[in-house]
Protein backbone atom coordinates (compact mmCIF):
# COMPACT_ATOMS: atom_id res chain seq x y z
CA UNK A 1 0.00 0.00 0.00
CA UNK A 2 2.33 2.29 0.79
CA UNK A 3 4.00 1.80 -2.80
CA UNK A 4 1.01 2.40 -4.29
CA UNK A 5 0.78 6.00 -2.02
CA UNK A 6 4.29 6.72 -3.44
CA UNK A 7 3.99 6.33 -6.49
CA UNK A 8 0.32 8.38 -6.81
CA UNK A 9 2.58 11.06 -4.83
CA UNK A 10 5.76 10.93 -7.39
CA UNK A 11 6.49 14.03 -9.16
CA UNK A 12 5.33 14.22 -12.84
CA UNK A 13 7.59 17.22 -13.70
CA UNK A 14 5.84 18.99 -16.87
CA UNK A 15 8.22 21.25 -17.16
CA UNK A 16 10.06 24.33 -15.56
CA UNK A 17 12.00 26.77 -17.45
CA UNK A 18 13.47 30.51 -16.86
CA UNK A 19 13.91 32.69 -19.82
CA UNK A 20 14.49 31.30 -22.56
CA UNK A 21 12.79 28.04 -20.91
CA UNK A 22 13.30 24.18 -20.83
CA UNK A 23 12.38 22.12 -23.15
CA UNK A 24 10.51 18.44 -22.76
CA UNK A 25 10.98 16.36 -25.98
CA UNK A 26 10.09 19.21 -28.86
CA UNK A 27 7.65 20.97 -26.61
CA UNK A 28 8.16 24.45 -25.03
CA UNK A 29 6.74 24.56 -21.21
CA UNK A 30 5.26 27.65 -19.71
CA UNK A 31 8.10 29.65 -17.38
CA UNK A 32 8.25 28.74 -13.54
CA UNK A 33 6.10 25.84 -13.29
CA UNK A 34 5.66 22.31 -12.35
CA UNK A 35 2.67 19.44 -11.32
CA UNK A 36 2.89 17.95 -8.82
CA UNK A 37 0.70 14.54 -9.09
CA UNK A 38 -2.10 13.38 -6.67
CA UNK A 39 -5.34 11.76 -5.27
CA UNK A 40 -6.77 15.28 -5.04
CA UNK A 41 -5.19 16.86 -8.23
CA UNK A 42 -2.40 18.79 -9.76
CA UNK A 43 -0.92 21.87 -8.02
CA UNK A 44 0.99 24.76 -9.83
CA UNK A 45 3.94 25.38 -7.93
CA UNK A 46 6.78 27.91 -8.46
CA UNK A 47 10.24 26.72 -8.85
CA UNK A 48 12.71 27.51 -5.95
CA UNK A 49 15.09 29.95 -7.35
CA UNK A 50 12.99 31.69 -10.44
CA UNK A 51 13.51 35.20 -9.47
CA UNK A 52 17.08 36.22 -10.40
CA UNK A 53 19.49 35.74 -8.19
CA UNK A 54 22.39 38.30 -7.74
CA UNK A 55 25.73 36.84 -8.65
CA UNK A 56 27.35 38.65 -6.35
CA UNK A 57 26.48 40.84 -3.66
CA UNK A 58 28.83 44.05 -3.26
CA UNK A 59 29.58 45.22 0.39
CA UNK A 60 31.14 48.46 1.16
CA UNK A 61 34.39 47.92 3.51
CA UNK A 62 37.09 50.45 4.24
CA UNK A 63 38.62 49.72 1.19
CA UNK A 64 35.92 51.39 -1.26
CA UNK A 65 36.62 51.09 -4.77
CA UNK A 66 38.83 48.44 -4.27
CA UNK A 67 36.36 46.16 -2.96
CA UNK A 68 33.60 47.34 -5.62
CA UNK A 69 36.23 46.86 -8.30
CA UNK A 70 36.80 43.27 -7.02
CA UNK A 71 33.44 42.97 -7.07
CA UNK A 72 32.81 43.87 -10.37
CA UNK A 73 35.61 41.69 -12.48
CA UNK A 74 34.45 38.60 -10.42
CA UNK A 75 31.05 39.24 -11.74
CA UNK A 76 32.21 39.75 -15.64
CA UNK A 77 34.72 37.31 -15.30
CA UNK A 78 31.67 34.81 -14.15
CA UNK A 79 29.42 35.75 -16.96
CA UNK A 80 32.15 35.42 -19.80
CA UNK A 81 32.97 32.37 -18.27
CA UNK A 82 29.62 31.10 -18.80
CA UNK A 83 28.62 32.50 -21.95
CA UNK A 84 31.74 30.31 -22.79
CA UNK A 85 29.76 26.86 -21.46
CA UNK A 86 26.70 27.68 -22.44
CA UNK A 87 27.23 26.30 -26.28
CA UNK A 88 29.15 23.68 -25.08
CA UNK A 89 26.36 22.45 -22.64
CA UNK A 90 23.77 22.33 -25.29
CA UNK A 91 21.33 22.55 -23.13
CA UNK A 92 22.09 19.69 -20.80
CA UNK A 93 21.09 19.63 -16.89
CA UNK A 94 23.68 19.94 -14.42
CA UNK A 95 23.35 18.23 -11.28
CA UNK A 96 25.16 19.01 -8.24
CA UNK A 97 26.63 16.69 -5.53
CA UNK A 98 28.51 16.65 -2.35
CA UNK A 99 27.74 16.51 1.55
CA UNK A 100 25.32 18.24 3.18
CA UNK A 101 26.34 21.89 3.83
CA UNK A 102 28.16 22.18 0.69
CA UNK A 103 26.78 24.51 -0.62
CA UNK A 104 25.17 22.95 -3.71
CA UNK A 105 22.26 25.58 -3.42
CA UNK A 106 23.76 28.68 -3.21
CA UNK A 107 26.30 27.65 -6.14
CA UNK A 108 23.24 25.89 -8.21
CA UNK A 109 21.27 29.52 -7.89
CA UNK A 110 24.21 31.13 -9.57
CA UNK A 111 24.84 28.70 -11.89
CA UNK A 112 21.13 28.85 -12.94
CA UNK A 113 21.28 32.92 -12.93
CA UNK A 114 24.21 33.12 -15.58
CA UNK A 115 23.47 30.13 -17.70
CA UNK A 116 19.42 31.31 -18.39
CA UNK A 117 18.79 27.71 -16.73
CA UNK A 118 15.56 27.08 -14.13
CA UNK A 119 17.10 26.10 -10.58
CA UNK A 120 15.26 22.77 -8.32
CA UNK A 121 16.55 21.38 -5.49
CA UNK A 122 15.60 18.04 -5.33
CA UNK A 123 14.92 17.80 -1.74
CA UNK A 124 11.89 20.47 -2.29
CA UNK A 125 10.68 18.55 -4.62
CA UNK A 126 10.22 15.55 -2.46
CA UNK A 127 8.64 17.34 0.12
CA UNK A 128 6.29 18.78 -2.20
CA UNK A 129 5.29 15.27 -3.62
CA UNK A 130 5.29 14.14 -0.21
CA UNK A 131 3.31 16.50 0.97
CA UNK A 132 5.20 17.40 4.03
CA UNK A 133 7.51 20.65 4.95
CA UNK A 134 10.75 19.25 5.60
CA UNK A 135 13.09 16.04 5.05
CA UNK A 136 13.47 15.67 8.62
CA UNK A 137 9.72 15.10 8.94
CA UNK A 138 9.89 12.31 5.88
CA UNK A 139 12.21 10.42 7.76
CA UNK A 140 10.46 10.44 10.88
CA UNK A 141 6.73 9.36 9.63
CA UNK A 142 7.74 7.41 6.97
CA UNK A 143 11.66 6.05 6.68
CA UNK A 144 14.99 7.13 4.77
CA UNK A 145 13.93 4.46 2.45
CA UNK A 146 10.77 5.84 1.63
CA UNK A 147 12.45 9.19 0.81
CA UNK A 148 15.15 7.42 -1.19
CA UNK A 149 12.30 6.25 -3.38
CA UNK A 150 11.14 9.59 -3.64
CA UNK A 151 14.14 11.00 -4.78
CA UNK A 152 14.74 8.90 -7.45
CA UNK A 153 11.41 9.45 -8.72
CA UNK A 154 12.30 13.14 -8.56
CA UNK A 155 16.05 12.62 -10.22
CA UNK A 156 14.29 10.37 -12.78
CA UNK A 157 11.15 12.75 -13.90
CA UNK A 158 14.15 15.63 -13.91
CA UNK A 159 16.32 13.86 -16.49
CA UNK A 160 13.80 13.75 -19.08
CA UNK A 161 14.08 17.51 -18.95
CA UNK A 162 16.78 20.33 -20.41
CA UNK A 163 18.34 23.33 -19.28
CA UNK A 164 18.30 22.79 -15.44
CA UNK A 165 20.78 23.29 -12.07
CA UNK A 166 19.76 20.83 -9.93
CA UNK A 167 20.83 20.46 -6.24
CA UNK A 168 20.50 17.13 -5.34
CA UNK A 169 20.32 16.12 -1.54
CA UNK A 170 23.42 14.48 -0.06
CA UNK A 171 22.78 10.95 -0.16
CA UNK A 172 20.93 10.89 -3.61
CA UNK A 173 24.71 9.30 -4.62
CA UNK A 174 24.21 5.96 -2.91
CA UNK A 175 21.62 4.46 -5.12
CA UNK A 176 23.18 3.74 -9.51
CA UNK A 177 19.92 4.22 -10.50
CA UNK A 178 19.92 8.12 -9.51
CA UNK A 179 23.88 8.18 -11.42
CA UNK A 180 21.70 6.71 -14.68
CA UNK A 181 20.01 9.84 -14.70
CA UNK A 182 22.08 12.43 -13.86
CA UNK A 183 24.69 10.83 -16.15
CA UNK A 184 21.68 12.45 -18.68
CA UNK A 185 23.74 15.32 -17.80
CA UNK A 186 26.40 17.03 -16.27
CA UNK A 187 27.56 15.96 -12.40
CA UNK A 188 29.50 18.23 -10.65
CA UNK A 189 30.71 17.51 -6.93
CA UNK A 190 31.24 20.34 -4.36
CA UNK A 191 34.31 18.99 -2.48
CA UNK A 192 34.26 20.63 0.73
CA UNK A 193 37.24 19.54 4.10
CA UNK A 194 34.98 18.05 6.59
CA UNK A 195 36.23 20.67 9.12
CA UNK A 196 34.46 23.04 7.19
CA UNK A 197 31.21 21.46 6.96
CA UNK A 198 30.97 20.78 10.47
CA UNK A 199 31.79 24.17 11.54
CA UNK A 200 28.86 25.10 9.30
CA UNK A 201 26.37 22.54 10.34
CA UNK A 202 27.12 23.43 13.96
CA UNK A 203 26.75 27.20 13.60
CA UNK A 204 22.73 26.54 11.55
CA UNK A 205 21.89 23.48 13.80
CA UNK A 206 21.14 20.06 12.61
CA UNK A 207 17.17 20.53 13.10
CA UNK A 208 16.59 19.99 9.23
CA UNK A 209 19.26 16.97 8.55
CA UNK A 210 17.78 13.99 10.15
CA UNK A 211 20.96 11.77 9.67
CA UNK A 212 22.89 14.37 11.99
CA UNK A 213 20.01 15.31 14.13
CA UNK A 214 21.72 14.33 17.54
CA UNK A 215 21.68 15.61 21.36
CA UNK A 216 25.17 17.14 21.57
CA UNK A 217 26.72 19.14 23.83
CA UNK A 218 29.49 20.04 21.03
CA UNK A 219 27.66 20.58 18.01
CA UNK A 220 30.93 20.71 15.87
CA UNK A 221 32.09 17.38 17.36
CA UNK A 222 29.10 15.40 16.41
CA UNK A 223 28.77 16.55 13.43
CA UNK A 224 32.50 15.94 12.54
CA UNK A 225 31.87 12.77 13.63
CA UNK A 226 29.02 11.75 11.56
CA UNK A 227 30.48 13.55 8.72
CA UNK A 228 33.47 11.77 8.41
CA UNK A 229 31.33 8.43 8.82
CA UNK A 230 29.00 9.60 6.18
CA UNK A 231 32.53 10.50 3.87
CA UNK A 232 33.48 6.48 3.91
CA UNK A 233 30.57 5.28 3.07
CA UNK A 234 29.96 7.72 0.15
CA UNK A 235 33.71 8.51 -0.93
CA UNK A 236 33.46 5.92 -3.93
CA UNK A 237 29.64 7.08 -5.09
CA UNK A 238 30.94 11.00 -5.18
CA UNK A 239 33.95 9.77 -7.62
CA UNK A 240 31.26 8.90 -10.05
CA UNK A 241 30.78 13.12 -10.60
CA UNK A 242 31.94 14.31 -14.35
CA UNK A 243 33.67 16.95 -12.13
CA UNK A 244 35.06 17.93 -8.98
CA UNK A 245 35.50 20.77 -7.20
CA UNK A 246 37.95 21.24 -5.05
CA UNK A 247 37.41 24.29 -2.38
CA UNK A 248 40.90 23.43 -1.17
CA UNK A 249 42.39 23.85 -4.42
CA UNK A 250 40.51 27.16 -4.69
CA UNK A 251 41.39 28.70 -1.88
CA UNK A 252 45.14 27.65 -2.67
CA UNK A 253 44.76 29.31 -6.32
CA UNK A 254 43.95 32.28 -4.51
CA UNK A 255 46.22 32.11 -1.50
CA UNK A 256 43.36 31.74 1.16
CA UNK A 257 44.41 29.50 3.94
CA UNK A 258 40.54 28.79 5.02
CA UNK A 259 38.14 27.65 2.53
CA UNK A 260 35.27 30.04 4.47
CA UNK A 261 37.28 33.03 3.01
CA UNK A 262 35.93 31.80 -0.74
CA UNK A 263 32.64 33.23 -2.27
CA UNK A 264 30.05 31.26 -3.58
CA UNK A 265 31.08 33.19 -6.81
CA UNK A 266 34.22 31.70 -6.78
CA UNK A 267 33.28 28.20 -6.57
CA UNK A 268 30.90 28.67 -9.33
CA UNK A 269 33.33 30.03 -11.68
CA UNK A 270 35.52 26.92 -10.39
CA UNK A 271 32.90 24.88 -11.66
CA UNK A 272 32.36 26.43 -15.23
CA UNK A 273 35.71 26.29 -15.61
CA UNK A 274 36.11 22.35 -14.89
CA UNK A 275 32.60 21.63 -16.71
CA UNK A 276 34.52 23.46 -20.16
CA UNK A 277 37.42 21.40 -19.23
CA UNK A 278 35.40 18.13 -19.24
CA UNK A 279 33.62 19.19 -22.54
CA UNK A 280 36.85 19.98 -24.40
CA UNK A 281 38.49 16.68 -23.04
CA UNK A 282 35.67 14.54 -23.77
CA UNK A 283 35.16 15.82 -27.18
CA UNK A 284 38.66 15.44 -28.23
CA UNK A 285 38.99 11.77 -26.78
CA UNK A 286 35.47 10.62 -27.91
CA UNK A 287 33.77 12.94 -30.05
CA UNK A 288 31.08 15.44 -29.58
CA UNK A 289 29.74 16.18 -26.81
CA UNK A 290 26.39 15.46 -27.68
CA UNK A 291 27.58 11.86 -27.91
CA UNK A 292 27.60 11.43 -24.23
Amino acid sequence: MEALAMQSRAVEVAGAVRRNGALVGDRRVRAGSLRVGGSTGAATLRARGAKPVAPLCCVKTSRGHQSLHNSVDEALLLKRKAEQVLFELNGRCIYLVGMMGSGKSTVGKILAEVLGYSYFDSDSLVEQAVGMPSVAQIFKVHSEAFFRDNESSVLRDLSSMQRLVVATGGGAVIRPVNWSYMKKGMSVMLDVPLDALAKRIAQVGTASRPLLDQPSADPYTAAFAKLSLLAEQRGDAYANADVRVSLQEIAAKQGHDDVSQLTPTDIAIEALQKIQNFVIEHSMSSGPFDDL
